[in-house]
């Protein structure tokens, strides 16, 4: 599967693949879109490529930043105001929903709004009118598309009485979740040369990274996410005093996830890579797609391991493959998905195998009971 590199959007993922696939899908017509995702992950870089890739394209993307502005200056800022409506106004002023009109409205961070600005939201996109703050009546409607975008758990702050039900559902029309970068390592070392080539220029002297260096920058889970990455790259190359910089010279905290790996526990599961990847997935908090898939894809793993792999799920999971899904990390929707690319590659075991040694442990420990009980032994469960 290859990758792609639109924009500054970069990966090779299956996860970002997908994501890509379905933005191409969403563009395509007007309908409300709710991005989610984990602070950081590139949630304003997803809503600009969509409207890029639309139909609005040559109209204004006009972002706004719902958490960063105190509830009357919200209010101003989205709906515009009217000379005289309040100290400091000397003329009107259109808002963003306005100047965005016929264009996309982007707004980041949508679940800190408050009870109030989220109903005067709610009114807009019900009727698409605009009332200027200090207006009397509404001014004519514009057409604009809404795209929005948060961190948090809207459902839960639904539950908490945060959030507007009726508003969620009506943003909530096709949802985009971004998966943080933990979850999507294979896109980590294009993202380092994508911000090698974006911060090379000035006088820095780095032209690069080591593999040792970029295999640490890799493990490292990145709680900040892509804009953690981005940081830390910018400082690498303004802090960097050589052409290439190694290992020793990350921070300790981005060393410490390191774990170097011999070239022959690569190629042979039984000097541990199998447990290794299977550690990573099931205890780890990785993902079978960004841990597993990537390997396999590059031929650093070979089928074999990953029959292995499978058959160690398989033993755990008493047979059940959506069993196996929940271990390794994926989402239950991805069932199918993992199911076909096993048939594809030939990883596939028979899953009745393995409910059959379940089913002949418990025959035989029904008959060790049964024996016990006509011995005279004292019955203990089964």
């Amino acid at each position: 599967m290859r990758g792609y590199a639109y924009g500054k959007l970069t990966g090779a993922s299956p996860q970002m693949i997908d994501l890509r696939r379905e933005m191409e899908r969403v563009a395509r017509s007007d309908a409300k879109v709710l991005i989610t995702g984990e602070s950081g992950v590139g949630k304003e870089l997803i809503a600009r490529e969509v409207h890029a890739l639309s139909t609005r394209s040559h109209r204004p993307f006009i972002p706004m930043n719902c958490a960063g502005l105190p509830e009357t200056l919200l209010e101003s800022e989205l709906f515009g105001h009217v000379k005289g409506s309040f100290t400091g106004a000397y003329r009107d002023k259109p808002g963003k929903l306005e100047i965005a009109h016929e264009g996309t409205i982007f707004l980041d961070e949508v679940g800190e709004m408050t009870l109030r600005m989220q109903g005067l939201l709610l009114r807009f996109l019900e009727t698409g009118e605009l009332q200027k703050v200090g207006a009397e009546r509404p001014t004519a409607a514009v057409r604009v598309r809404v795209i929005a975008a948060t961190n948090c758990d809207l459902p839960q702050r639904i539950a908490q009485g945060l959030f507007r039900e009726d508003l969620f559902y009506r943003l909530n029309v096709i949802q985009l979740k971004v998966p943080p970068l933990r979850e999507r390592r294979q896109d980590i070392p294009p993202m380092i040369e994508h911000f090698l080539q974006q911060f090379r220029h000035g006088s820095t002297t780095v032209r690069a990274i080591s593999p040792e260096a970029v295999a640490a920058l890799t493990e490292y889970p990145w709680p900040g996410n892509v804009r953690e990455l981005e940081n830390v790259i910018e400082r690498l190359m303004v802090v960097g005093h050589r052409d290439t910089i190694e290992l020793g010279d990350l921070p300790d905290e981005l060393r410490g996830h390191h774990r170097p790996h011999s070239p022959r526990a690569v190629e042979s599961p039984r000097n541990g890579i199998v447990d290794e990847l299977y550690e990573r997935v099931t205890t780890g908090g990785e993902c079978f797609w960004s841990t597993v898939y990537p390997l396999y894809m590059q031929r650093d793993i070979t089928r074999t391991d990953v029959r292995d792999l499978v058959r160690k799920g398989l033993e755990e999971a008493r047979g059940s493959y959506k069993i196996v899904v929940r271990l390794f990390n994926m989402e239950s929707s991805d069932y199918k998905k993992f199911l076909n690319f096993l048939r594809k590659h030939e990883c596939q075991l028979p899953f009745q195998a393995y409910r059959q040694v379940d089913r002949n442990t418990l025959l035989s420990n029904s008959n060790r009971h049964h024996a016990s009980a006509a011995a005279g032994a004292p019955m203990g469960p089964l």
